[in-house]
């Protein structure tokens, strides 16, 4: 029934992009700025529907994931790979205007009755949460998020203070003991945003209180100061690679800096950590900002030459820098243009019924990417990129004096 709803909501799909083609416009404005009356928002926007609308016309289906094991972890519908597609449509869902992604959302939580996975405390379990806060807020129902307080609750009554090194685990084997808490780069993506939103939702400072604390111990723990890089867990600190440089993965870092923008949105304008979630943040958009290749993607692997387009850590910088320059925390100056040639390489990467190609498969590291590799969380990050690239589109346009203009035709 889930699914069904889905594919009837995406029957406007075809008049969204048709909308966008059909709007020819001839503007002459000053030297500085061309206003076009489809706006380049409207763009933006409508690249973002058609791989939206790819993604949830997919749902049935993953053949198109080649490993059997992360198939499964796919198909899971509480579970990190489609929380992170949730997420950026939960956002997309804002600026598109668009009821069917709300639709398709709110259907997402009832068939899942708002709940979490078997797991108790798992960043991975977490980040299904952030969609569960969206839909209580977008339907007025504090009821959404019973399940999800119970869950935290649990937690805050008997907090892990387990090591965050990586590398111990059970004698019978399975995940490491430190994933009880935030021991990996992923996590600060998929858990702290989560729980600050919870306080914001609820006014209960304890939730907010617990991820602070824990997102610092993460942080002293995975952040080089000196590279203002994260390593995606305590494993990678001493390797290197071939040519001996460190190892920072280019999605590790990209989960870690979206992270912080989610974290930046919910965090009180007063909270004595806010500075030091600034300073991070601005530290790391400097860093990852000399890193762009020059065809407008981010590499596998930081610091190594890039080899391939890849997607999904391109999305997350791009929705990272943007979100950044659109509430003050960066210079457009110094910003704008790499947030440019990245949309422009991500919307190369859609391909004509809106796949989104070049996303690096489940992983713990840099590996190597195809261009059909497609994934859920790779979609998530390009509709946020999206939102976030809509919203300063719109800005600047906002800021443009159009000599004159001629009528529509």
């Amino acid at each position: 029934m889930f699914q069904r709803l889905i594919r009837t909501a995406l029957m406007g799909t075809a008049l969204l992009t048709a909308a966008a083609a059909l709007a020819p416009v001839e503007a002459e404005a000053s030297s500085s700025c061309k206003v076009e009356a489809a706006g380049p928002e409207v763009s933006v926007l409508a690249v973002g529907a058609k791989v939206a609308d790819w993604q949830l016309s997919h749902l049935d289906n993953f053949d198109y994931v080649p490993d059997a094991a992360f198939r499964r972890q796919t198909e899971a519908p509480r579970d990190w790979i489609q929380a992170a597609f949730y997420i950026g449509l939960t956002q997309f869902a804002d600026v598109a205007g668009q009821s069917r992604y709300k639709d398709a959302i709110l259907a997402h939580g009832d068939a899942e009755r708002w709940g979490f996975d078997q797991r108790p405390r798992h960043a991975d379990a977490d980040a299904t949460g952030a969609v569960w806060v969206w839909a209580a807020e977008q339907t007025r129902d504090s009821a959404k998020l019973l399940p999800m307080k119970a869950r935290f609750d649990a937690v805050l009554a008997d907090p892990s203070t387990v090591s965050l090194d990586f590398e111990p685990v059970p004698p019978t084997g399975g995940e490491p003991y430190c994933q009880a808490r935030w021991c990996w780069s992923d996590a600060l993506f998929m858990a702290p945003p989560v729980w600050i939103a919870l306080t914001k939702s609820t006014g209960d400072g304890r939730y907010l209180a617990h991820a602070d604390a824990e997102f610092w111990a993460t942080t002293d723990h995975l952040y080089d100061p000196r590279e203002h890089l994260y390593f995606r867990d305590s494993r990678f600190i001493a390797r290197r690679d071939a040519a001996d440089r460190k190892i920072f993965w280019g999605r590790g870092n990209g989960w870690v800096f979206a992270g912080l923008a989610r974290i930046l949105n919910d965090l009180p304008a007063h909270h004595p950590s806010r500075p030091r979630y600034e300073t991070l943040f601005k530290q790391m958009a400097s860093k990852i900002r000399t890193l762009q290749g020059e065809e407008g993607y981010w590499p596998v692997s930081l610091l190594e030459p890039q080899k391939t387009p890849e997607t999904s850590g391109t999305g997350f910088f791009i929705y990272g820098l943007a979100w950044g320059i659109n509430h003050g925390q960066l210079r457009a100056a110094q910003y704008r243009s790499s947030v440019d040639r990245g949309w422009r390489a991500l919307s190369a990467a859609v391909q004509p019924d809106g796949k989104l190609g070049w996303v690096q498969r489940v992983g713990a590291g840099p590996d190597q990417v195809g261009k059909e590799d497609t994934q859920l969380y790779g979609v998530g990050a390009f509709l946020l990129a999206a939102s976030e690239v809509s919203r300063l589109s719109a800005a600047k346009q906002k800021h443009c004096l159009p000599l004159r203009s001629s009528a529509l035709r």
